[in-house]
């Protein structure tokens, strides 16, 4: 099971490693302590240009990933607009679990049978009931937003080429996932249920903070240009009309 636990695991080296690189983009370095006495690392992990530090660091390969994915990934959800802190540890999660071999295909991680289309889950779901169906119904949430947040250039392909569902099928899929997992007893009971509703409420928002995290860090050079670009568009068309 996948949890929102990224955020507690930062420590007094983090936090001096995120001084010392914003430091060197211009901030006061005892200002910086004397707020992170006062509030935490959370100003630090905040920082509008904590982000853009740690990219700017010539050893950026050689930073704790988990620092580098959690502070990349709040600052593409604070600017879509999500602002939850438990959101951005969640995501950051499911990132840090599926960039492991084969995770991303395995309700847990002592699970051995592969899953590797959402409608095998959804059907498995049907007939599941208990812990199981719980992790089949988080898991169908976190497999469909990893897929539309990290490859939805994949995603076009295979439906342009393949005529397969497109981002709007995984967005219906991770929601539903998400809000079954929610309202199961089991997810009350590890006082989940919270954040399984958070994350089926704002799946789009959080698809389209993977997605642009996804361009910036993983896939910079687009298979095809166009897609991406409209991609975009539409995504910022929606996000505007939304707020409006």
């Amino acid at each position: 099971m996948i949890l929102p636990d990224v955020r507690v695991s930062f420590g007094r080296d983090d936090a001096a490693r995120l001084v010392q690189l914003l430091t060197r983009e211009g901030e006061d370095q005892g200002r910086l302590e004397s707020l992170v006495s006062e509030r935490g690392i959370d100003v630090l992990l905040d920082h509008p240009g904590a982000a853009r530090a740690l990219v700017a660091e010539p050893g950026v390969s050689r930073l704790p990933l988990a620092l580098f994915s959690y502070v990349a990934l709040r600052r593409s959800l604070i600017d879509g607009g999500v602002e939850s802190r438990l959101m951005a540890d969640y995501v950051t999660s499911i990132f840090l679990h599926f960039a492991t071999e084969a995770r991303a295909h395995r309700i847990a991680d002592y699970e051995d049978r592969e899953y590797r289309y959402v409608v095998d889950l959804v059907a498995e779901i049907a007939e599941a009931d208990g812990q199981r169906g719980f992790l089949l119904s988080a898991h169908l949430g976190n497999f469909a937003l990893w897929l539309s947040g990290l490859f939805p250039d994949w995603i076009s392909h295979r439906m342009r080429r393949k005529g397969g569902p497109d981002l709007g099928y995984y967005e219906n899929m991770g929601q539903t996932g998400f809000s079954l997992a929610a309202d199961a007893p089991f997810a009350r009971r590890q006082q989940l249920d919270g954040c399984y509703r958070d994350a089926a409420k704002t799946f789009t928002a959080l698809r389209v903070a993977l997605n642009r995290f996804s361009d910036r860090f993983l896939t910079p050079g687009a298979t095809s240009p166009v897609d991406r670009v409209l991609r975009q568009v539409v995504d910022d068309f929606e996000a505007h009309w939304l707020q409006a």
